[in-house]
C-alpha cells in the first residue's frame, strides 16, 4: 500500500512544484501555500451581502434570538476560505482545487438545499413500497401569533396530527390494530414569507397489523380529519395556555364550523411522485436565491417574486431590506427543535415490526450509502464530477486539510470529533 501511494504522490508534488516554480515540497506543509490560494475576495451571494450590509442592525435593533443569530453568522460565512477546507490536486497536471468548509445551516440557501436533498432522500429509502397521501393540516390566522409569541406550541400540530391519523385508522379498523406510517413535516412559512406554521404530512394508504397482516386503504374520511384535527389541536393548546384562550377558542368553533382545512393530492401518489413533491417543503430553506431579483443599496429594498398559491399568479414584492430580514429569521427554528417527525411504522422499533425491513429492497439502502456524499449528490444534482480535473479529465486526490487558518491532518480532527461524541454519550 505504502508503495502504491508513493507512485501517485510522487507525480503529483513534482507537478505542483513545476507549477510554482518551487524547490520545496514543505510548501505544501506550510502556511504560506495556504495564503497563496486565499489572496483574493471571496464571492458572497446576494443574501449573505444583504445580511452582510445590516450586521449591526440586525443585532442591535432586531434583537434576534440566540438561535438566529448564531445561523445568520453561519450563513454570512458559509464557503469562507479562511475557516478552512479541503485541497485536492491533479496526480497528472498538478491543478489545484481548494474546497472551503460549508456552514451545514438550514437558514443557507447552499447548506439548505443540500440539507433537503439528503433528507429527502434518506425519506424515500425508508418508505414501504405502497401508496402515500400527502395530507396539508393548516390552521386559523387567529392562532398563527400564538405560535409566533411561543414556539413551544408548535409541538402541539405534530401532537394533533398524530392523534387524528392514528385514530382516523384505529375507527376504520376496529377487530384489528392496523397502524399506519407517517412523516411530518412543519412548516412555518408561506410563498410570500409571511408566518403561517401548518403541517405535511406523507401517510401510507394502508397499515400493518400486530399479527402481521397489511390491509390497503383507499379512502381518507376527510370531514372527520378537519373535524378532529381541528378538536384536537385547541384542546391542546388550551391545555396549555389555560382559560385566557377560551375566547379564543370558542371563536375558531364558531368561524370553522367544518373544521380546520386539510388539504390532499389526489390519489395518484405513488412513492416516487410523492418524495419528488414533498422534497420540496422539507427542510428547504426560507427563500432561495433565485426569488431575491434585486437588492437596491441606494433605496435600502429588496425585490423578491413567488408565484401566489391560490392562482398560481407572477406576483413581485419590493419592501425595505430590514422587512425583508426580519421576515426572514423568524422562520429559524429553536435550537435541537425537530422538523421532521415521525409516526406509526416509521417510528416503531417494536419486534414484530422488523419484517418490514422486506418489503425495501437492499439495493436501496446500498444505494442510500453513497448517494449522501458530497461528490455523489453534486454529481446527481448537476451532472459535473467535482473531483474531476477539468484541464486533463483524471481523478483529482485529497491533499490536506486546513481548519481555523492553519493544516490540520485527518488524525487531529477524528480524534477530536470522537472526544466530542463521548461527552455526548456520557451525558446522555
Amino acid at each position: 500500500m505504502p508503495h502504491i501511494l508513493s507512485k501517485i504522490q510522487i507525480p503529483l508534488i513534482k507537478n505542483i512544484l513545476r507549477l510554482f516554480n518551487s524547490p520545496r515540497p514543505s510548501i505544501l506543509r506550510g502556511g504560506l501555500f495556504f495564503c497563496f490560494i486565499f489572496l483574493h475576495n471571496r464571492h458572497m451571494n446576494i443574501l449573505q451581502r444583504i445580511f452582510t450590509d445590516y450586521y449591526e442592525e440586525i443585532k442591535y435593533t432586531l434583537h434576534p434570538r440566540s438561535t438566529e443569530m448564531e445561523n445568520i453568522d453561519k450563513m454570512i460565512n458559509c464557503g469562507d476560505p479562511s475557516f478552512g477546507g479541503a485541497m485536492y490536486g491533479c496526480p497528472h497536471c498538478g491543478k489545484l482545487k481548494f474546497v472551503p468548509f460549508r456552514c451545514h445551516s438550514r437558514f443557507c440557501p447552499t447548506c439548505g438545499n443540500k440539507y433537503s436533498m439528503e433528507r429527502t432522500t434518506s425519506m424515500s429509502f425508508k418508505l414501504v413500497n405502497v401508496q402515500h397521501r400527502h395530507c396539508v393540516f393548516t390552521i386559523d390566522e387567529n392562532l398563527r401569533d400564538f405560535f409566533l409569541e411561543d414556539r413551544t406550541l408548535l409541538d402541539c400540530l405534530f401532537h394533533s396530527v398524530t392523534s387524528v391519523v392514528s385514530r382516523m385508522f384505529f375507527k376504520m379498523n376496529k377487530s384489528k390494530n392496523y397502524t399506519p406510517g407517517f412523516i411530518m413535516v412543519l412548516h412555518t412559512f408561506g410563498r410570500d414569507l409571511k408566518w403561517n406554521p401548518h403541517i405535511h404530512c406523507l401517510i401510507s394508504e394502508g397499515g400493518y397489523s400486530d399479527d402481521g397482516f397489511w390491509r390497503p386503504v383507499h379512502h381518507f374520511n376527510y370531514t372527520y380529519l378537519r373535524n378532529a384535527f381541528r378538536t384536537a389541536l385547541l384542546d391542546e393548546m388550551g391545555r396549555r395556555l389555560g382559560s385566557s384562550f377560551k375566547k379564543i377558542k370558542s371563536q375558531c368553533y364558531t368561524n370553522h364550523k367544518e373544521g380546520f382545512y386539510v388539504y390532499a393530492k389526489p390519489n395518484k401518489c405513488d412513492p416516487e411522485t410523492v418524495i419528488k413533491y414533498i422534497g420540496r417543503y422539507l427542510g428547504r430553506p426560507v427563500i432561495a436565491t433565485s426569488r431575491i431579483d434585486s437588492y437596491d443599496e441606494d433605496s435600502e429594498t429588496v425585490t423578491f417574486h413567488y408565484n401566489r398559491h391560490e392562482d398560481d399568479k407572477y406576483i413581485q414584492e419590493t419592501i425595505p431590506a430590514l422587512d425583508f430580514i426580519r421576515r426572514l429569521i423568524r422562520h429559524i427554528p429553536e435550537k435541537h427543535f425537530k422538523m421532521i417527525r415521525y409516526g406509526g411504522l416509521y417510528a416503531r422499533h417494536r419486534e414484530i415490526d422488523k419484517n418490514l425491513h422486506l418489503a425495501i429492497s437492499k439495493a436501496k439502502r446500498h444505494t442510500l450509502r453513497d448517494f449522501n456524499k458530497w461528490r455523489t449528490a453534486i454529481l446527481s444534482s448537476f451532472g459535473y464530477d467535482p473531483l474531476k480535473c477539468p484541464d486533463c479529465k483524471h481523478e483529482m486526490l485529497f491533499l490536506e486539510l486546513y481548519f481555523n487558518h492553519k493544516r490540520v491532518s485527518l488524525e487531529e480532527m477524528y480524534k477530536k470529533i470522537m472526544s466530542k461524541a463521548r461527552r455526548r454519550w456520557s451525558s446522555a
